[in-house]
């Protein structure tokens, strides 16, 4: 079977050898989706704003072949189960384990009106579940692309984004934005993707050769996330209505100038005040950074980067000492344009713009700094900009 080098070709073959254990008869189809890492523009998305996701070179494989009756049948190899399910009785809310998020998708499928066929399965993947690297939005897209194929729909990249969106949405109950089902359906090989998250307009960035993303999972994993998120979230909702009431147009912090804040902030409340200086100022940056990539300043992008933790840590509160840290130590090395956190925060992974010619020596340095502090399943790995989901033929 051949397939890109941006999968593993390891990966490929267990789920493919653990189809023909479980499910005896033809081989399988394969499709497979990639996990994301934003590069900037955080907790920008539901503020309408601007983001730079970069699908990477971890990915979900479905190896798949159609059933003739109504039936999904599906084994995850990471938890050693298989379970199944009527496509008949399918309905909303779903659970939310990994069976749930292949089930959602057919649920969505139905939902809009698209043919959906019985099915066997073998899941697998190597995105890190929990690290903020858009597992479930991989495990998404990489059923969305077995199951087109099994029906002959049409491979629509940003409809089948919003249609991941909508089972994780609607049926697993997970309130996410659309930029991690969007950058692991429509990314292209070698680019990020800027994404207009009101418009949802796109516009492929090259990523300079000369610098390598290095994505830094501290092993901390993101208890707090949730909380936070909706706190966060509701303090930006609270200002766009304070601010509306002066300017009905206002309808969401996208359409407030950091100089139109700082008019009203006497009626503001300071913590909600803190929250909205980050997203607007952190709304510029994605396109500020597309930029620095296409004039080739990678001292600017990595300043970009700096601030945008800095903000993140200071305004939006959502950093961690984890994240601190080995933010803190990548930066240290002298190959190291700058380094942020990435995802939702309160642990989970960072990233770093690094030389391409010394990612060995930094990955070494850091790690080795980290684990002097703390004691946990930390993983360093550079990351390729890589397509988003696809078939293997």
């Amino acid at each position: 079977m051949s397939q890109t080098p941006s999968v593993s070709e390891e990966l490929v073959r267990r789920a493919v050898a653990r189809f023909a254990e479980l499910f005896p008869g033809p081989p399988p189809r394969v499709a497979v989706a990639p996990g994301r890492v934003n590069l900037i523009g955080e907790h920008t998305d539901y503020n309408d704003g601007f983001v730079l996701p970069m699908a990477i070179d971890r990915a979900a494989v479905v190896a798949f072949r159609p059933r003739a009756d109504a039936v999904l049948r599906a084994h995850g190899v990471a938890f050693g189960e298989t379970k199944e399910a009527s496509l008949a009785s399918l309905a909303a809310p779903g659970d939310s384990d990994w069976f749930s998020y292949v089930a959602a998708v057919f649920w969505a499928f139905a939902s809009e009106g698209l043919a959906v066929s019985g099915m066997d399965a073998v899941v697998d993947g190597d995105v890190p579940i929990g690290a903020g690297l858009s597992s479930s939005a991989a495990l998404e897209l990489a059923t969305a692309r077995a199951l087109a194929a099994a029906t002959g729909a049409a491979w629509d990249p940003p409809a089948m984004a919003r249609l991941g969106q909508k089972a994780e949405n609607g049926y697993v109950g997970m309130s996410c934005g659309i930029m991690d089902q969007f950058a692991s359906a429509a990314c292209a090989e070698g680019h990020a993707l800027l994404l207009d998250c009101r418009s949802l307009e796109t516009r492929p960035v090259p990523v300079p050769d000369a610098a390598a993303v290095v994505v830094m999972d501290t092993g901390a994993r993101r208890s707090l996330a949730a909380s936070a998120y909706n706190e966060r979230r509701a303090a930006c909702e609270r200002v766009v209505a304070a601010l509306a009431k002066t300017r009905p147009g206002i309808r969401a912090l996208r359409d407030v100038t950091a100089e139109e804040l700082a008019e009203q902030a006497p009626r503001l409340d300071a913590t909600d005040l803190k929250r909205a200086r980050h997203v607007i100022a952190e709304i510029a940056r994605p396109a500020a950074l597309a930029a620095a990539f296409a004039s080739g300043d990678l001292v600017a992008a990595g300043r970009l980067m700096n601030d945008s933790h800095a903000s993140l840590r200071t305004l939006y509160e959502v950093s961690c000492e984890e994240l601190d840290l080995v933010s803190a130590l990548a930066r240290r090395q002298p190959s190291c344009y700058g380094a942020r956190m990435t995802g939702a925060g309160f642990g989970g992974c960072a990233i770093a713009l690094v030389a391409a010619d010394d990612v060995a020596s930094f990955c070494e340095e850091v790690l080795f700094g980290y684990k002097a502090t703390f004691d946990l399943p930390a993983a360093l790995y550079p990351c390729r900009p890589v397509a988003g989901a696809r078939l293997l033929e």
